[in-house]
């Protein structure tokens, strides 16, 4: 395993190109279920496998085998693993991978999909399985991807635990900030005391211009907010916001709210303090 392991870290360094024929375009996240090629140096055997996402482990790479190219093109694949595969966790970086093309699965001796992955898909439907992957994605900066599941499981149950702070974060990231509003106004009464709401409704508020409906979620995320670092995102939020309009007596007062629960020397407290000299002359 660490041997693998060592291959992909160095393939992962280097990603250098060849001409194989094949297009490495596709980063790890865009590549959900498909067979894909790592690029290598010419002349040098090729890693390939195929990724999927586990719902505990996250996007994981099922590395199969290695090929060479021969001089008239044909994928030539090395010697059968002994474990059959093994399978390896990847981290959503810019590494680009090549899709495999169908009609050269026969050369390598694969199928799609692979026999093992139905065990996989057992949950498909679920709600649980749509709002796992819809995490996912936007933690991947994914989020018209993540989209796809968690609209799919807000029609199915609106009030499965986590699927509209998911489904808010996801509009927000894509700026359908209305949209986001929509979802939070509703989600709110259920849960008032839940910080990670009005961090999502006041950070749609403020792009929306609508600033005194901002600064009143903003002060509930402070109420209800446990962590520090939470509570001085949504003060720099609108802080910012304040600063922009040059607003001296809000931006000051909230100011004051990034400076007691940031840290010295983080970006909100340096940028913080920037503005204050700017919005001073």
């Amino acid at each position: 395993m660490r041997s693998i392991l060592f291959i992909l870290t160095l393939l992962v360094l280097t990603n250098a190109s060849a001409q194989t024929g094949f297009t490495y375009n596709k980063r790890f996240v865009q590549s959900e279920d498909k067979w894909v090629a790592f690029s290598a140096p010419k002349d040098s055997s090729h890693i390939f496998g195929f990724i999927y996402i586990d719902a505990q482990a996250g996007l994981t790479f099922d590395y199969k085998g290695n090929f060479t190219i021969a001089a008239d093109g044909k994928l030539i694949p090395g010697k059968p693993l002994e474990n059959g595969s093994y399978k390896v966790r990847l981290q959503p970086n810019n590494v680009q991978v090549a899709w495999i093309p169908a009609e050269r699965y026969d050369e390598l001796g694969i199928k799609d999909p692979p026999d093992w992955l139905h065990h996989y898909k057992e949950t498909e439907d679920s709600i649980g399985r749509m709002v796992r992957w819809g995490y996912y994605y936007n933690h991947w900066s994914e989020s018209a991807k993540a989209l796809t599941y968690l609209e799919k499981a807000y029609q199915l149950d609106p009030n499965y635990e986590g699927l509209e702070f998911e489904l808010s974060y996801a509009y927000n990231a894509l700026e359908r900030f209305q949209d986001a509003i929509t979802v939070l106004t509703k989600a709110i009464p259920k849960k008032p005391d839940n910080c990670l709401y009005y961090k999502e409704l006041s950070y749609a508020q403020i792009h929306l211009d609508l600033i005194s409906d901002a600064d009143l979620a903003c002060q509930k995320g402070m109420e209800f907010c446990p962590d520090d670092a939470l509570k001085c995102e949504i003060a720099y939020n609108i802080a910012y916001r304040y600063f922009k309009v040059r607003d001296k007596v809000n931006f000051e007062r909230w100011k004051k709210e990034v400076k007691k629960y940031g840290t010295e020397g983080s970006q909100f407290t340096e940028n913080i303090k920037i503005m204050e000299k700017e919005i001073a002359k």
